[in-house]
């Protein structure tokens, strides 16, 4: 596997990074802010520059290369498989009646035999991510991974887009999928907030719509919480996020994000699923944990071996809430990354509205938020 990588710099358009300037890559990988994206002729570029790659991306609330996070600005990868075969496809959220019907055609458009894993971008602000993972993972084999996440648009919410092999739009969802027993998948996806305040059940949702925390309108409870922040929802519920779980604990917690409110119906909609009677819990940030978390993900993903064929790719999903709450600080977690995987790997990814991984406990596929996620990918 050989990858080279790139980066916009506006008027010059694509510049190398790091790698192999020579590869002729199955797979393009970028990152961007949405305004650049949508503005700038630099997706055509890569399109005309590969022309035998399939080339896809999304919209984020920051870009991670190499060591170094990003703003404004567009950041590739790309990739050339030596004995790894790949698939790829994508579909439109407005033709399914649901998330999970949609989930469910997309791996359905994947041959089975010796399929390994699919690496999966979504639109971040119509699709339910939740939704989506479960569809695919009905259709799918139980050892098939799948991770990726959602597109991000800063603390905006206003619009996410996604490209495959053309340009950028909303409600857009694209996979790919690598086939053989060449190919080496690691995987991690870590958070390392700290819960607070009484543990309240949920009583009334719908999907990921949630209305009701003890018989109480979720949203009032989560203002008073918030006190002078509440004013800035929903971005200041970045910093605040749900952890969740089943009663008898089964499912591990999972964490979740806040999309958007209703002031109207006193309801909060997330970017996964809210079950009626699961355990809600509010979370707030340490940050010597969240620098952790991102180590833990890069630990587990980590795969050592002596057996490498050409590059070592790591694909970094972490959530726009650890990038707000972090600030200035907010390298210091990809730096952590690199310094588990070593020096000799090379790292892409962005900021998302949600992250797709096996999840810790159970090993099933879940949509996570404020996580680190990790894919780790090289070919033996």
């Amino acid at each position: 596997m050989k990858t080279f990588q790139l980066t916009w710099e506006g008027v010059e358009g694509w510049q190398a990074y790091d790698g192999d300037a020579n590869v002729q890559p199955q797979w393009v990988i970028f990152f961007g802010q949405r305004e650049v994206m949508a503005e700038t002729k630099a997706i055509q570029e890569l399109l005309e520059k590969y022309p035998e790659a399939a080339v896809f991306g999304c919209s984020s609330s920051g870009e991670i290369i190499g060591d170094t996070v990003m703003d404004e600005t567009l950041v590739a990868t790309a990739v050339s498989f030596e004995k790894t075969k790949v698939e790829s496809t994508s579909i439109l959220i407005d033709q399914y009646v649901s998330s999970y019907a949609a989930g469910l055609d997309l791996a359905a458009q994947f041959p089975k035999e010796d399929l390994k894993a699919i690496f999966v971008i979504s639109d971040g602000h119509v699709v339910n991510g939740s939704d989506l993972v479960m569809g695919m993972r009905e259709q799918l084999p139980e050892e098939v991974v799948i991770t990726g996440g959602l597109a991000g648009d800063g603390d905006k919410f206003e619009k996410t887009l996604v490209a495959f092999n053309g340009a950028p739009q909303p409600g857009l969802i694209a996979a790919l999928g690598v086939y053989g027993d060449s190919i080496r998948i690691g995987h991690g996806s870590v958070g390392g907030w700290d819960n607070f305040g009484p543990e309240r059940t949920i009583t009334k949702s719908q999907d990921n719509v949630l209305y009701e925390l003890d018989g109480k309108p979720a949203l009032d409870l989560y203002k008073s919480y918030l006190g002078e922040d509440a004013e800035r929802l929903p971005s200041s519920a970045l910093e605040f996020p749900l952890s969740i779980r089943s009663v008898d604990q089964s499912d591990g917690n999972t964490v979740r994000t806040i999309l958007s409110i209703d002031e109207e119906n006193n309801s909060m909609t997330f970017a996964g699923n809210m079950p009626e009677g699961h355990i809600a819990q509010l979370m707030m940030a340490n940050f010597d944990q969240l620098i952790h978390g991102a180590q833990q993900a890069a630990q587990s993903a980590k795969i050592d071996t002596e057996e490498v064929l050409g590059s070592k790719l790591a694909l970094m999903v972490s959530c726009v809430g650890r990038k707000i709450v972090m600030g200035q600080h907010t390298p210091e977690e990809v730096e952590a990354v690199a310094e588990v995987l070593g020096e000799d790997v090379h790292q892409i990814g962005f900021y998302s509205y949600g992250e797709i991984s096996p999840h810790y406990k159970t090993g099933y596929c879940e949509l996570h938020n404020q996580t680190m996620t990790i894919t780790y990918l090289f070919e033996v």
